[in-house]
């Protein structure tokens, strides 16, 4: 602001060099307090705009604490199925690709040992999300082994368990692998639904032996040639062919249990209950990433080995591609995720009428309609 030519600067008097009379205020001074006015003003402005250039360039790190409104992210730990595989990469494909920061979270991925391992983990309060055979977890919870939590979305339209061998095992029908060993995690779908499987194929199932094995290291196993068989989804196949250096052979449980789902989404009854809209933000965002995967199967498999190393990219892809035909409806149109009632009854009539379930249970017991994508 200009000071009147007439007012004295502020501050002492000015004095003549004798120490006498104030020196009157001439047209120097008047210029001198303009210039210094317009140098605080201008050094203010600039300490200003540094001030809110620093609060909007953070680093890397600040970003990645931001949801997409720029609110702070929310933790999630999740859980793969089986491993990490080829099948399990969409949720790696979510991350990378940004859905999952879209959608408001921070996730970490862990490898899952099962249907059996990823409830009791959920349940336990040690991950909030994770995909597990529907049949599986129907099996749990019929037979008192599980509670507490909640399906909210399908990944797989159909089942995809069964079991896997190669050529040389002399295994070519279910009635083959009367007198083999065959190896599995113990909270695998596949071990759990065996004697469903063997008793609607024909299968004597005390005659077939079960080894304990963990999740990564099964297709090894096998081809160490120390097990007849493993459990193992059907889309495996191109892994335990790169791996055994064998053409595999497998053995589909759909082939004699049609109805079944494949894998579900699921979270603990606690957090279904409390957070039904951060639920469906999560679903929507893994449910993306499952679909861009279908469509990309090679830089989804590309995403999964910048993230797991011993991933090798051309089985992964090979998973995915085939993994598409189990996760698309075969009704037109249908929405990718969704769950219907009625199927699942039909799931729960098969269980009983094999006598695999030791209690009544329906679908809403342990599926939240409300909660899974529309149809």
């Amino acid at each position: 602001m200009a000071v009147p030519a007439s007012t004295p600067p502020a501050g002492p008097a000015a004095t003549t060099p004798s120490g006498g009379l104030p020196a009157p205020v001439g047209k120097d001074m008047v210029l001198l307090m303009r210039r210094l006015t317009r140098t605080v003003a201008t050094a203010a402005l600039a300490t200003a705009l540094a001030l809110v250039s620093a609060c909007s360039s953070g680093s890397d790190s600040d970003d990645d604490a931001k949801g997409g409104k720029g609110g702070t992210l929310e933790k999630v730990t999740y859980l793969t199925s089986f491993g990490n595989f080829g099948r399990d990469s969409y949720a790696w494909v979510a991350k990378e690709k940004g859905f999952f920061k879209d959608a408001g979270f921070d996730v970490e991925i862990k490898p899952g040992q099962g249907t059996g391992g990823v409830i009791q983990t959920i349940v336990g309060g040690q991950a909030d999300f994770g995909p597990v055979d529907l049949t599986g977890s129907l099996l749990q919870v019929g037979n008192g082994q599980a509670k507490d939590f909640t399906v909210v979305a399908a990944i797989q339209q159909r089942t995809m368990a069964g079991i896997a061998t190669v050529e040389g095992k002399n295994i070519a029908s279910p009635k083959d692998l009367e007198g083999k060993k065959l190896a599995d995690t113990p909270g695998s779908v596949v071990r759990n639904l065996f004697p469903t499987y063997a008793r609607l194929a024909g299968v004597d199932a005390s005659k077939v032996t079960w080894v304990n094995g963990e999740a990564q290291a099964l297709i090894g196993t096998l081809a160490s040639g120390s097990v007849d068989g493993i459990g193992q989804f059907v889309v495996g196949q191109p892994t335990i062919e790169a791996v055994a250096k064998k053409k595999a052979v497998m053995l589909p449980y759909s082939n004699v249990m049609q109805d079944l789902y494949g894998n579900v989404l699921i979270t603990s009854a606690k957090i279904a209950k409390e957070k039904p809209e951060m639920v469906k933000r999560f679903t929507a965002a893994l449910l993306k990433g499952l679909e861009y995967s279908l469509a990309n199967p090679k830089e989804a498999a590309d995403l999964l080995k910048k993230n797991v190393d011993a991933t090798n990219t051309a089985s992964a892809a090979a998973e995915l591609e085939l993994m598409a035909a189990y996760v698309r409806s075969g009704n037109s149109g249908t929405a990718i995720g969704t769950l219907d009632s009625g199927r699942v009854a039909k799931s729960i009539a098969i269980l009983q009428g094999a006598g695999a379930l030791k209690q009544n249970i329906t679908p809403e017991q342990i599926i939240d309609f409300s909660l899974a994508p529309k149809a």
